[in-house]
């Protein structure tokens, strides 16, 4: 028995000691990490320098092309020539040599209206890309932000799981005094060690939940899954929040929110720009050339030509199939549907805002009621115990004291991660979760 009871204490003695030598992450240096490291938003801010460098690309229909050309050429032939003057003595020149250089310098610009309607909108694209990336970072911190103190609560679990065991042992103790001088039935001393058995389990079982919930933030981190930290100890939530206040800030800051409007005003650039496109194409060219020829036979024995050619082009579609037509039909539809789309994330931002705000409200009430609650189990607990000790009480009335003390401890930590996990989400719609400090 003695070793048996020897052994249980080493396990917990060890994990303890698992937990004093893991070194500390704190919230702030978690975001910072998971900022930096997180392969979603690595792989959203690429997006948004992607989209970028698609807009200054686009930005080169405004730009004029200019290309400058060299073209030499050399020709050696047998030639015969006759000649109207003289046909009977024609002229042979063997190994004849043509020699041309020529060179050009040409410049085109070309300008459409619906082109510069397109740059216009491709820069909305871009900022929706931005807020999109900023979406997945918000979505990340908070993300890390749950799973943070996730892990704190389970460690609070913990602890609430090794005092319950250490009441257990001191149960265990008197329980086999009691019996071993004869004031105690055997069964008394049997069950102590049952329910000690029992909650030693479920230490165990939490060090493994611990340790899954340690996995979880390493992986949002994009740590090594295998890395041992340990977090702060406790769960602080803010002060009561307005729901005037979060809804305002959501209007103006919920980025999913005002990407969503930016669809809208990219609808309405596409309808600009398929109305552009009936309005006239001006293209402007212009060149410069240097033509040298030189030749051993032929009319001319050498031809040297220099200049500028400068030239305009107007065009205008007149008729296309009335293809342009059901475009523009199109971008109609499409307007609509984003109003409609801004209308359904406004009412769902609203209905989310509120329910969340509504738990938060409740969780908050709980607390104080988990808290008095706690407070009583917990003297009820001190009262069961010493009653046992006096043998007044039984064994089943200690172990129901215990068991209250345990749920209402838990309820209270419960209650304190709901609070917080609501203000990470009411932070989240209201767009204001960037700065660790706020949540």
């Amino acid at each position: 028995m003695k070793k048996f009871l020897l052994l249980n204490v080493l396990i917990v003695v060890s994990l303890r000691l698992m937990a004093q030598d893991e070194e500390l992450l704190t919230f702030e240096k978690a975001v910072e990490i998971g900022l930096e490291n997180n392969f979603d938003v690595k792989i959203a801010t690429n997006q948004v320098l992607l989209t970028e460098n698609d807009r200054k690309i686009a930005t080169s229909v405004l730009m004029p092309t200019v290309d400058l050309n060299n073209t030499r050429g050399y020709r050696r032939e047998d030639t015969e020539q006759a000649f109207v003057s003289d046909p009977e003595n024609p002229r042979i020149i063997p190994g004849a040599q043509t020699r041309t250089n020529n060179y050009s310098l040409v410049a085109i610009y070309g300008f459409s209206a619906d082109a510069v309607v397109a740059l216009q909108r491709l820069g909305k694209l871009a900022e929706v890309s931005e807020l999109e990336a900023k979406v997945v970072i918000e979505n990340t911190v908070a993300a890390i932000a749950t799973a943070y103190y996730r892990l704190v609560l389970e460690q609070q679990r913990y602890d609430v799981l090794n005092n319950t065991l250490e009441l257990s042992d001191e149960r265990l103790e008197i329980a086999k005094a009691q019996y071993e001088f004869g004031r105690a039935s055997k069964r008394d001393f049997l069950a102590a060690q049952v329910d000690y058995n029992a909650d030693l389990t479920a230490l165990v079982t939490q060090e493994q939940v611990i340790q899954n919930s340690r996995v979880n933030l390493n992986e949002l981190l994009a740590m090594d899954l295998e890395d041992n930290f340990a977090v702060r100890d406790t769960i602080t939530i803010k002060e009561d929040l307005s729901m005037e206040e979060l809804t305002e800030s959501a209007y103006s800051q919920n980025k999913m929110f005002l990407a969503t409007q930016r669809m809208e005003n990219v609808a309405y650039l596409q309808l600009r720009e398929l109305r552009a496109q009936r309005l006239p194409t001006i293209t402007l060219n212009g060149s410069y050339n240097d033509n040298t020829l030189n030749s051993d036979a032929g009319f001319l024995l050498s031809n040297q030509q220099q200049g500028i050619n400068l030239g305009a082009t107007i065009s205008l579609n007149l008729f296309s199939g009335l293809a342009l037509n059901r475009q523009i039909q199109g971008a109609k539809i499409q307007i609509n549907n984003q109003r409609h789309l801004i209308e359904q994330f406004e009412n769902q931002m609203q209905a989310d805002l509120q329910r969340t705000f509504n738990t938060y409200q409740n969780s908050k009430r709980l607390l104080e009621i988990e808290r008095k609650n706690y407070e009583v189990a917990v003297e009820n607990a001190d009262i069961a115990l010493d009653r046992f000790r006096l043998g007044i009480a039984n064994y089943l009335e200690f172990r129901d004291a215990q068991v209250n003390r345990l749920q209402a401890e838990s309820r209270l930590i419960e209650s304190l991660y709901t609070i917080k996990e609501n203000e990470i989400e009411l932070m989240r719609i209201a767009g204001k979760i960037y700065f660790p400090e706020e949540i």
